[in-house]
């Protein structure tokens, strides 16, 4: 690779070392203009680089282990795991080592490690991709690991590391007809209806994207707002509501939809989704806790939550956050819950679900709900939909979705999904 490749990497480096280092994710570092400088390519470049990284980094360290005393400094140690990944992914040693090198270099507090940095790629180089392949799995990190092992058992927490090092196709719903959106974009058809696409390329450049034809939802995201059925003409909330897709998925089903968000960049960008779509919805920006409107026939509660099911696409999660805050999380999500359930009109149901991994973030969450709330109950027959296996339904009347599953099909992301109705 030439050494034009340089800004791609320096801009790779840094985005893990703000991952792995800070604690931020890769979503903010971008909103933050950490890829404005580059031109477009190079974007692309650094982003994909980073995102390969974190998703081979326990990989990455089992690779470089044999070659290193001591672990080094963390600039070096990052410059490492990436020229690990560009060197077993089949890309020119000459160009790699130099560029890591030098990005070593060109930090004051490491100069001295040029030689190191130099020799150990070398090595690395030298072991070639085939050894990089014969390699285990990833492991998650262990703060994240243990309690899904305590959850799911080692068997399925290694086929969600699978899921996770494989990464996520693009899929997408249709506002209409999902079989003509999977023609136009070359896409298949998946059991529950969204249409996957493998190797899309640029989204806006897909058919079907100007025309407004679909949006990209995952095929797991896609399933709480199947589980209402016909809500033609129903009036429905939908709390948390960006970035928007299940909005639109009830504004393209024939709902009166509401659509509420905190965040007025984010109800932004969903105001622009129902535009490019053609759909229509009212959109507020407010606390959920201080929305007060009632009589509600649906509320769909897509609750804030760790987001350890999305590791598919975000493998910065688990390296920039260590679960500290996810209690604050877990008490929030049982106070919308009762909140959201004082807007229902009697007899209503609310849909909560949450794009977690983590029983405390949905199992619990319900098993706890019925026990406080007199007359609420589960929806099962609401489950009874094409695609949705048996076995993903849990004791207390959810639904359990994880990126293991399909593993034929490239998985999906994790989710739980319940849905709730309100005593008449």
């Amino acid at each position: 690779m030439k050494q034009s490749g340089l800004p791609a990497r320096r801009t790779a480096h840094y985005l893990l070392m703000q991952i792995t280092t800070e604690g931020r994710l890769m979503a903010e570092l971008i909103a933050g203009g950490a890829l404005s400088k580059l031109p477009n390519e190079d974007r692309a470049r650094a982003q994909r680089l980073a995102t390969d990284a974190l998703r081979g980094l326990d990989r990455a360290d089992r690779m470089l282990k044999p070659y290193l005393k001591k672990t080094p400094h963390n600039h070096v140690l990052n410059a490492l795991r990436l020229g690990v990944i560009e060197l077993c992914s089949g890309e020119a040693a000459h160009g790699v080592v130099n560029a890591y090198v030098e990005i070593v270099g060109q930090n004051k507090r490491t100069q001295a490690m040029k030689g190191l940095t130099n020799a150990v790629l070398r090595k690395i180089a030298a072991e070639g991709a085939e050894s990089w392949e014969k390699r285990a799995t990833p492991l998650t990190p262990g703060w994240l690991r243990q309690p899904l092992v305590a959850a799911w058992g080692r068997d399925a927490v290694k086929g969600i590391e699978t899921a996770h090092f494989a990464g996520a196709p693009l899929d997408l719903t249709a506002k209409d007809d999902a079989h003509a959106v999977a023609e136009m974009t070359g896409g298949t058809v998946l059991p529950t209806g969204s249409i996957r696409v493998a190797n899309a390329g640029q989204v806006s450049q897909l058919a079907g994207y100007k025309t407004g034809d679909w949006w990209v939802q995952d095929a797991a995201a896609a399933i709480p707002v199947k589980l209402l059925g016909d809500v033609s003409d129903r009036e429905i909330v939908d709390l948390c509501a960006a970035p928007g897709g299940k909005t639109m998925q009830l504004a393209a089903a024939g709902a009166k939809v509401t659509a509420v968000d905190l965040s007025e960049r984010r109800m932004t960008r969903v105001a622009e989704n129902l535009t490019r779509v053609g759909l229509d919805a009212r959109t507020m920006v407010a606390d959920a806790f201080a929305f007060d409107e009632t009589g509600f026939d649906d509320i769909l509660l897509d609750a804030p939550c760790s987001a350890t099911g999305t590791i598919r696409r975000h493998p910065d999660l688990p390296y920039a956050k260590d679960g500290s805050e996810f209690g604050a999380l877990i008490d929030q999500q049982e106070t919308l819950i009762d909140h959201a359930l004082t807007l229902l009109k009697p007899g209503g149901r609310l849909v909560f679900c949450t794009c977690s991994l983590l029983p405390d973030e949905g199992e619990v969450q319900v098993e706890e709900a019925l026990a406080r709330h007199n007359g609420l109950t589960t929806d099962t027959d609401a489950l009874n939909l094409p695609g949705i296996e048996a076995d993903w339904i849990t004791p207390e009347g959810g639904l359990r979705l994880r990126p293991d599953y399909w593993p034929e099909l490239g998985g999906m992301d994790g989710f739980y999904v319940a849905v709730l109705r309100k005593p008449a």
